[in-house]
């Protein structure tokens, strides 16, 4: 099976209907891909060398998340080579999604992908988290393995510029534990943690879905 057909079964087998993007994703997905593998061998942007360990450890692992995340606009904190935010404009080409990155290769990556896989929906922000001020309302800020659930809301806070109860921040997480769940706190709250599975993958995967309160 090659790399194209391999795509489209872990595509058939996630719990998303992606009928509309049809093939035109499938081939998106194998020139992120290969993208992705020919950056790799100069800037290090993932230890992961393998194509097919790329498609299933990245890009489906992000796919995954599309059910419990809400659009149309949509921040990835810390996106490293962009990952989730890539995969997620990729699948979804009506939402917008900004690509947080204070690493100036891996920004240079970006807008790299971003021209090759003319992808309009998205912005590439060499920024940190901390110093981006989007003038709109954002429906959810997603992080993969970018830090402690703590850190992540207290740097990203200001995202949600109008206090909106339904902005959700999303956590991608491998396992975790019951000491970091406690660092969310009051006006913040764990909404549900949802255990996600990936085509091809037997390790644990976590979402970490967390709202403001009413007040």
């Amino acid at each position: 099976m090659n790399l194209v057909e391999k795509i489209t079964q872990n595509l058939n087998e996630l719990d998303y209907d992606f009928n509309e993007q049809g093939k035109s994703l499938q081939d998106s997905i194998h020139q992120y891909l290969l993208l992705l593998e020919k950056w790799n061998k100069i800037h290090n942007l993932t230890a992961i060398r393998d194509p097919e360990e790329m498609l299933t450890q990245h890009i489906m692992d992000s796919l995954a998340v599309l059910p419990h995340i809400n659009g149309p606009q949509i921040v990835d904190v810390g996106t490293g080579p962009g990952l989730p935010g890539i995969p997620i404009a990729l699948a979804r080409s009506d939402w917008q999604v900004a690509l947080v990155e204070s690493n100036t290769k891996k920004t240079s990556f970006l807008q790299q992908a971003k021209i090759e896989l003319n992808l309009k929906n998205i912005e590439v922000v060499s920024k940190r988290i901390k110093d981006y001020h989007p003038d709109r309302t954002i429906n959810t800020i997603i992080s993969r393995a970018f830090s402690s659930l703590g850190t992540f809301i207290d740097s990203s806070v200001h995202l949600n510029r109008n206090n909106d109860i339904h902005c959700k921040w999303v956590a991608m997480k491998a396992n975790c534990s019951d000491q970091e769940l406690k660092q969310v706190t009051t006006p913040y709250s764990i909404k549900k943690i949802v255990t996600i599975t990936v085509p091809g993958l037997t390790a644990k995967r976590q979402l970490i879905v967390i709202n403001k309160e009413v007040t």
